[in-house]
């Protein structure tokens, strides 16, 4: 099986998974808005980290499947978040209305808080062995020092001089957090040891490092349609980004040095680690 089609089947899991979830007790509206973004497609990278890693280090997929759910919870809700008017305010996500716009900006807030407390539902309703630590995890990551200290400094410092060790460290937890979890969760359900789970830590965060700056670089340069959203809105705002600190060519030299540390990160694993390589270096040539 190649890259390509192992991905898709990773991908197809989560999916499928995703769609049977019940949100039992929801109201009809809240539930609603909560699928809508949920559902709304996306490459379920997180999700798909999670099932690739567990796999990597000998664990079981089942064991994965509810914190590759979880994490694409916790991803949603940010992205509902993180488009409503008082922080970036956008209007598309992944070629469709974002959830403010049809839900209301009152319940799009709802839809995310509420995708984040069922993310944690789900993962602590979990028995497999080192569940609980998996657990948190995802919660350090998703939390005050990792995915929300990124945002507040990217939203505290916008139109603000840029430099590199600033922009670092909001790539760090704004995107990187998130990726990161998903290796060292599934490291840890597969029962990992200690230099296996750093191997894990190091490579989630130069995946991190290089997706940004791939996300930064296609805000400037890449194609609207394909992207799904408004693009040039960090220039726009006074966004921190690294090509605004290096410059382009420089930013794109930049990403391939993370990812070939991402790479050489997990060369203790041998063979088994060559889908999760294989998807770092797929991550240079993305275009949404």
């Amino acid at each position: 099986m190649n890259f390509n089609q192992q991905y898709a089947q990773y991908k197809q899991m989560v999916e499928q998974s995703l769609e049977a979830l019940p949100f039992a007790g929801a109201p009809e509206k809240l539930r609603d808005a909560m699928r809508y973004s949920l559902l709304s497609g996306g490459k379920r990278l997180r999700g798909v980290l999670v099932l690739a890693a567990c796999e990597a280090a000998g664990g079981s997929v089942q064991d994965a499947l509810p914190f590759a759910c979880a994490v694409e919870m916790i991803h949603a809700y940010s992205l509902i978040h993180d488009d409503l008017p008082s922080m970036d305010n956008d209007t598309l996500r992944r070629g469709k209305p974002t959830n403010h716009i049809v839900f209301g900006e009152g319940m799009a807030i709802l839809a995310g808080d509420g995708l984040l407390s069922h993310a944690f539902e789900v993962m602590a309703a979990q028995t497999a062995p080192r569940a609980f630590s998996a657990l948190g995890i995802m919660a350090r990551a998703a939390g005050v020092s990792g995915m929300l200290a990124g945002q507040t400094l990217d939203i505290t410092l916008e139109g603000t001089q840029p430099d590199k060790d600033t922009v670092r460290q909001i790539h760090l937890g704004k995107t990187a957090a998130l990726l990161t979890a998903p290796v060292t969760a599934g490291f840890c359900l597969a029962g990992a040891d200690d230099t296996q789970l750093l191997a894990g830590e190091t490579y989630g965060r130069n995946l991190g490092l290089a997706f940004q700056i791939v996300d930064d670089l296609l805000d400037l340069e890449g194609d609207a349609a394909l992207m799904g959203k408004t693009l040039g809105k960090d220039v726009e705002e006074g966004k921190i980004t690294w090509p605004a600190c290096v410059g382009v060519e420089q930013a794109r030299k930049d990403a391939a040095l993370c990812i070939e540390q991402a790479v050489h990160a997990l060369d203790p694993l041998g063979k088994k680690a060559e889908f999760l390589q294989a998807l770092a270096e797929d991550t240079l040539h993305r275009v949404q």
